[in-house]
């Protein structure tokens, strides 16, 4: 098994960290840092119906489908979570996810409140979660109209929603303000380590502890 599946030689179920925010609180920035910082890290490709924004690649930012096929895939199973958010629909493939933690390697998702929720009556014993609050609501406006959103009104819809999102905080395992990123990188980078360290997720602790 590769070294991020070790500790001292001890074989380990994978890990689903799931980082969520209202749109705009730094989840994708955040899950996207996590990773440079660790390359054993895995980034959950989502399935989307959304068109691509420029810049992003199908495969690697999402996978771009049709309103058809994402119908296809999630009633068929192949999605562990999905949502519907702003008349666009978002999933996550069930197949790499579960090889990834049979495998011991470390997914982690930037999806919303309702997928973490999903993921939790899903994989129960997988997943850890990590909900992101903004320092203060015009912190998070000025970085909705910092990425180019549409208008004032769609602004004003998307706050709104935010307000909603951020009252689920409490379904969630651990709770950061996101105020100074890389605090906040770092307490994620924290919550990662614990979870790995687990006791039911070390799988090969009874062997480990026999051998002493």
């Amino acid at each position: 098994m590769s070294a991020h599946g070790i500790r001292r030689g001890i074989e380990r179920r994978g890990v689903c960290l799931v980082i969520a925010a209202p749109s705009g609180g730094g989840k994708s920035s955040l899950a996207r840092a996590l990773i440079a910082a660790d390359p054993s890290l895995t980034l959950s490709v989502s399935v989307t119906t959304r068109p691509a924004r420029p810049g992003e690649r199908d495969g690697a930012d999402y996978h771009f489908v049709s309103d058809g096929e994402f119908e296809r895939l999630a009633s068929s199973g192949a999605l562990l979570e999905w949502a519907g958010v702003f008349g666009r629909c978002y999933g996550t493939p069930r197949a790499p996810v579960e090889q990834a933690l049979r495998e011991g390697r470390d997914v982690v998702f930037d999806i919303d409140w309702q997928g973490f929720r999903q993921m939790r009556a899903s994989l129960p014993d997988d997943v850890v979660g990590v909900f992101l609050l903004p320092p203060h609501m015009a912190a998070l406006e000025a970085r909705l109209r910092g990425r180019g959103d549409p208008d004032a009104a769609e602004i004003a819809r998307r706050m709104a929603k935010a307000r909603d999102e951020m009252s689920h905080w409490t379904e969630f395992d651990h709770v950061l303000v996101n105020d100074v990123f890389e605090e906040s990188l770092s307490h994620v980078r924290a919550v990662l380590e614990a979870a790995r360290c687990e006791t039911r997720r070390l799988s090969g602790l009874p062997g480990y502890v026999a051998s002493l």
